[in-house]
């Protein structure tokens, strides 16, 4: 969710450009998705016709037949190099890193489907609904001046929530298809233990949650 502190800096610089230029400001909403559609531009495509990629887009696959629900009808996956791992974007766009081909499925599926679980829990029309409330009319910075400090702090604890859900909806999954719960311990090895940022909590947190959600997960 780097988006999200892009989303910040925004808010506090407000929109007077646009102002200047006497063009009428957008609706927040409309900042969200063009936030994220230049982080989407900016980003480098890994080689379709690549087998890392057709790896990557084979465990993609699997997993949209496995949970074969209507919301993932439109959902696009798109395999890319760089420093994202994996990301979901404008409620429909998975973005995944063409390094997840090196990992082993369990643990490719597990961060798969952590980014699936962002689309079938409707997490973007969560932030949408929370930065509208905050900011209900045009973006202008007398507006988002007076806003910005507690709308950060509510769209970080939004954040840490719904990481929390995905990584639920995640180990879910991997269950259901018959997978270890070893995998999940073995992904956030293989992504590397992390404290809290503005937008996750740390791996220790969210281990945590997970224990608490699942009292019989079998880590080991």
């Amino acid at each position: 969710m780097r988006w999200l502190l892009m989303m910040w800096m925004v808010l506090a610089c407000g929109t007077a450009r646009s102002e200047d230029m006497h063009v009428a400001p957008p609706d927040i909403v409309g900042v969200l998705h063009r936030s994220q559609q230049t982080q989407l531009d900016a980003m480098t495509p890994a080689d379709p016709a690549s087998s890392r990629v057709q790896t990557v887009r084979a465990s993609f696959d699997k997993l949209l037949r496995a949970l074969g629900h209507p919301a993932l009808s439109k959902v696009e996956l798109r395999v890319v190099r760089g420093e994202t791992v994996g990301e979901t974007l404008q409620g429909r766009i998975v973005v995944a890193n063409v390094g997840l081909a090196d990992l082993p499925e369990g643990e490719r599926i597990f961060i798969l489907a952590h980014e699936l679980g962002h689309v079938m829990l409707d997490h973007w029309a969560q932030v949408g609904r929370l930065y509208a409330k905050w900011v209900p009319g045009a973006v202008v910075q007398q507006e988002t001046d007076a806003v910005a400090d507690r709308l950060g702090r509510d769209a970080s604890a939004l954040a840490y929530r719904q990481e929390f859900e995905a990584d639920a909806f995640a180990l879910s999954t991997l269950r259901a298809l018959g997978l270890a719960d070893q995998h999940v311990i073995a992904a956030f090895m293989d992504l590397g233990w992390r404290g809290d940022t503005a937008t996750h909590p740390g791996t220790r947190k969210r281990l945590a949650a997970l224990r608490a959600l699942a009292p019989d997960w079998r880590p080991m």
